[in-house]
């Protein structure tokens, strides 16, 4: 994919397409052990989770069915309002399955905090989460994610499923933006 068109607005890469790679592959590697003779249903976060569900999922050797929900906790504005809705529900019974919540990115972990009680209230056998990316410096909650991809800064990102006013998220990488983008 050429980014020229895209360059000026990225300040600095901080994961290359070949480091994600590699993370997912070891992230796969270690749920393939733990859910070895288990079936599994993968629940995708709209939109971010995209690249993260279709990647991941390719490396898996796991008995894996696919499943999407989409959640706002921001309404028209950049920062979480706290009051998660649901914009697309699950199609899939969690009944007694073994579910992993598959994350683009986990900020504050108040969204994921609501949608892991709302999951574990349905049901299901397991409840883990496997985050590309989390930033530890914007916590606002503990959230036990057992599948972690790379600690980041706390620093706004785009690619790799993240955007910023709904571009970026087709960018092979993560980086942040030149102040100029958002300013």
């Amino acid at each position: 994919m050429d980014q020229s068109d895209v360059a000026g607005d990225i300040a600095n890469i901080l994961l290359t397409r070949e480091q994600i790679d590699a993370k997912l592959r070891e992230l796969a590697a270690r749920i393939d052990a733990d859910y070895a003779g288990k079936d599994l249903l993968l629940v995708g976060v709209l939109k971010g989770a995209v690249m993260v569900m279709a990647d991941l999922s390719r490396h898996l050797h796991t008995r894996a069915e696919m499943d999407w929900m989409a959640v706002s906790s921001y309404g028209s504005g950049t920062k979480s309002s706290g009051v998660v809705r649901i914009l697309k529900d699950l199609d899939s019974d969690l009944t007694g399955r073994n579910v992993l919540i598959v994350e683009d990115i986990i900020d504050s972990g108040l969204t994921l905090s609501w949608l892991l009680a709302n999951l574990r209230s349905r049901g299901p056998a397991s409840v883990e989460v496997a985050a590309a990316l989390r930033k530890p410096g914007a916590a606002k909650v503990e959230v036990d994610v057992k599948y972690v991809g790379f600690d980041i800064p706390n620093e706004f990102v785009v690619g790799y499923g993240l955007d910023f006013a709904e571009k970026y998220r087709n960018l092979p990488f993560v980086a942040t933006l030149a102040p100029h983008v958002y300013s």
